[in-house]
């Protein structure tokens, strides 16, 4: 069931005039409604401006771009790093790079949408896979696999240990992965998937993601070798399309602190959640990730009417089967998640 609201969803919302507690969405660390995180925000509006439609190769550019940048660059451990208006921009463009004669994209269980050119598919296993990289390994000298993932999909193939990429010729392809659900949260100081899938020595890593989950900035990032991002940027697809807002770069850069706040109290939701709840297995997750997915509709209805929402929907068509997740975020209180789990526990006995 779809719900309108008016404003942006924090721990509580209000629908039809009735106020519900959420446990849904991707603001991991409740940013968009923090009010530190927020007057750092308005500052840079009132510096930079609410938006800037200019291309980056213009004869006039800002130099806040290229600082945030270089900051990400060394937090996540990459040699370069662009940033653009959305992380499915980020996908398309690395994507339509590679759809050449030079390249062959192969697609991981799982893999997101954002990911997809034409009528790209995943494969149903990595054992298919498997076999179709050996197969063309052998028959295509010329054209370069490129393995193409999300880092968190739930299935147990990916992230934290990546079974599924460890059987591949990953010295022979191009790893191209989505992690915009990791940037913030998991890795080396909380950085992402970048240093530990260099650990697996592809023959080459290109990460992608969106800003806007964990960040609650609304931009995407790619990070690479200094070689394929200067590839990137001479594209038309990037000087073709407008930058993330000036303001939001800098914001990236001045909440380092509240970022690192957030996600101890993120962390000791999750702690806090899996102490409380009484059979941990009902649910699928990874440890020290605030999602747990579910797929009985009944427990939704259950907590919907009794004054609690989470994310439901079919995504990403109207096809696939419905996504039913509680979400943890650093905006819930522990009365909150004592509520939910309370309901949780009665709706199992």
């Amino acid at each position: 069931m779809t719900s309108y609201i008016d404003s942006f969803p924090g721990r509580e919302i209000i629908i039809e005039r009735k106020k519900f507690l959420y446990f849904g969405g991707t603001s991991y660390f409740g940013m968009q409604t923090d009010k530190d995180f927020q007057n750092i925000f308005i500052t840079n509006i009132k510096k930079y401006g609410i938006s800037y439609g200019a291309s980056r190769i213009s004869n006039v550019q800002l130099s806040v771009y290229k600082e945030a940048e270089n900051h990400l660059s060394k937090w996540i451990g990459s040699e370069d790093c662009t940033v653009l208006s959305s992380g499915y921009l980020a996908g398309q463009l690395i994507c339509s790079l590679l759809s050449t004669k030079q390249y062959r994209l192969f697609y991981t269980p799982n893999s997101h949408s954002a990911l997809y050119q034409s009528n790209n598919r995943p494969y149903i296993t990595y054992s298919a896979l498997h076999i179709a990289l050996k197969d063309h390994l052998s028959s295509n000298k010329k054209a370069i696999p490129v393995i193409l993932l999300d880092s968190i999909d739930f299935s147990g193939y990916n992230y934290p240990e990546f079974q599924g990429l460890m059987s591949l010729p990953l010295n022979k392809c191009i790893l191209v992965v989505d992690d915009s659900h990791g940037i913030g949260q998991i890795g080396p100081a909380n950085s992402g998937v970048f240093q530990i899938l260099l650990n697996f020595k592809p023959k080459e890593l290109l990460i992608c993601c969106s800003l806007g989950k964990a960040l609650g900035i609304d931009a995407g990032a790619i990070f690479g070798t200094s070689e394929r991002l200067k590839q990137i940027i001479k594209t038309d697809f990037y000087a073709g399309a407008s930058p993330p807002s000036p303001a939001s770069m800098a914001t990236l850069m001045q909440a380092e602190e509240i970022y690192k706040s957030k996600k101890r109290t993120l962390d000791g939701n999750i702690n806090f959640f899996l102490n409380q709840i009484n059979d941990s297995k009902k649910f699928n997750y990874i440890q020290g990730f605030p999602i747990f997915g579910y797929s009985d509709p009944e427990l939704t209805k259950f907590l919907y009417n009794n004054g609690i929402i989470v994310t439901d929907f079919t995504y990403p068509t109207e096809e696939a089967r419905i996504k039913s997740r509680i979400v943890l975020t650093a905006s819930n209180t522990k009365e909150d998640i004592k509520k939910l789990t309370s309901l949780i526990n009665s709706f199992y006995d």
